[in-house]
């Protein structure tokens, strides 16, 4: 025991190594499995490299934990042996550090956009940045001192400040936690705020106790390797708890993996629970189409918004009615439900309106900077302007091609067995000879007792 305790390589250690690695792989699969089981797109911008530096924040605390605590018995040959590397920079700014601005990141955003109803005034590749580099400083001021000795321990007098550092990053979530915990949110940001913060603060507690015995009790062997058993345990169970897709994807938290469930929604609309949102109702009536009539005007119409839409995609150009109906879905939600007003015009922004965005849509620079720089993302007439520069757009590059198109064909075709079928429907409904069941006795299928 005292030889390990020291050189590292007990069986306490290994199986700390085993459920560290265990932990993690949990973490991949998490990330991994909604992308390559339902085939859904990468994300991009903030939605995506804020979860891939969480990750990559995760695998770094774990190594530098196994690393700097001798979990593993090797000789420390390199200079990326050292404590210095794994024990200060690896384990504080690339770590811990890391993993929890990431999320007092996501907090920022979701505090500005549904508090003070307009987009963050700093990006997150800036802000992240920012709130890091008091952990930087740190480590830069560990490294120039060089407390640490030979098996990686400082004294009391740094594990104070360090850990005090560990807790006023955890203070901050709180604050920024507290600022939105009345808001109503629609998928699970809240919850998984309140939960790092809870997990964090407790392995923070477990640490502080761990750390201590670890650094004050050298010379008692047993002391030393159950301490640093906790210590990886414990950091495995956080990075596990902690991290989670729902603040910078809302849509994805709502998809179920089990059994290889299809997506439970489709469109934003439908997880914001808009009326008939991306719908088309079997029984709708067919419209009565005159090509004279504006556009908008024709668009407001569901079957022909379809159809246009599948003309517009094979001119490359159906953004632009994605786009329309994505502003008419927001128009359904009242006034009086900003949060969901925010939900549906971030998504729009992300989609739309960001240079770079999936589908990106032709507006001016006027109307693209008034929508991202507005006061008030749940106003009602936020893309008023961009929607009627691209309604100008259609009219001027598609309306006119598409009364000779084939899909237009189509579409007075399916209109006219629409209308039939629903008239037939209309007949059948009305009809006074009642319909009765050949069920009786044994073979009703309700097993419903027949009157005598």
């Amino acid at each position: 025991m005292a030889s390990c305790a020291v050189e590292g390589g007990c069986a306490s250690d290994y199986l700390a190594v085993a459920i560290s690695a265990v932990c993690f792989i949990l973490l991949l699969s998490r990330v991994i499995l909604p992308f390559a089981v339902l085939k859904i797109p990468l994300p991009k911008r903030s939605s995506f490299w804020i979860p891939v530096i969480q990750i990559y924040a995760s695998l770094n605390l774990l190594l530098s934990l196994v690393m700097s605590l001798t979990f593993l018995k090797f000789k420390k040959t390199y200079w990326w042996h050292s404590c210095y590397f794994w024990g200060v920079w690896i384990e504080a700014p690339l770590g811990f550090g890391l993993l929890l601005s990431c999320r007092i990141s996501q907090a920022f955003q979701l505090y500005y956009i549904f508090v003070k109803r307009c987009l963050p005034p700093i990006r997150s590749y800036i802000f992240l940045p920012l709130i890091l580099m008091p952990w930087i400083a740190g480590a830069a001021f560990i490294q120039i001192k060089r407390p640490l000795n030979n098996r990686c321990h400082m004294g009391i007098q740094w594990t104070i400040p360090v850990m005090s550092l560990h807790t006023l990053y955890v203070a901050i979530l709180v604050g920024f936690t507290g600022a939105i915990w009345h808001i109503e949110f629609r998928f699970d940001e809240l919850r998984d705020l309140w939960r790092g913060i809870l997990v964090s603060a407790f392995s923070i507690g477990v640490w502080v106790v761990a750390y201590f015995l670890n650094e004050i009790h050298e010379d008692i062997s047993y002391l030393q390797v159950a301490s640093r058993f906790v210590l990886l345990v414990m950091a495995s169970i956080l990075v596990l708890a902690f991290f989670s897709i729902s603040s910078s994807q809302p849509l994805l938290s709502q998809i179920s993996l089990r059994k290889r469930e299809p997506l439970s929604f489709e469109t934003m609309g439908q997880a914001l629970g808009i009326p008939n949102s991306g719908m088309l109702l079997p029984r709708e009536p067919a419209p009565v189409i005159d090509p004279d009539e504006p556009l908008d005007k024709l668009l407001m119409n569901k079957i022909f918004r379809e159809s246009f839409m599948k003309f517009a995609e094979s001119c490359l150009a159906g953004e632009s009615v994605h786009f329309y109906e994505e502003v008419h879905e927001l128009g359904k939600i009242p006034a009086d439900d900003p949060v969901r007003r925010i939900y549906m015009a971030r998504h729009i922004i992300d989609q739309y309106i960001i240079a770079g965005a999936a589908m990106e849509v032709n507006i001016s620079h006027r109307s693209r900077q008034a929508i991202l720089t507005t006061s008030n993302l749940a106003q009602p007439n936020l893309f008023h302007d961009a929607l009627n520069e691209l309604i100008q757009l259609m009219k001027t590059n598609l309306a006119k091609d598409f009364w000779s198109s084939m899909y237009f064909t189509k579409f007075k075709e399916e209109a006219t067995t629409r209308s039939h079928e629903l008239k037939q429907m209309t007949r059948w409904n009305h009809s006074p000879t009642p319909r009765l069941s050949s069920a009786h006795g044994v073979d009703d299928p309700f097993h419903q007792e027949q009157e005598s």
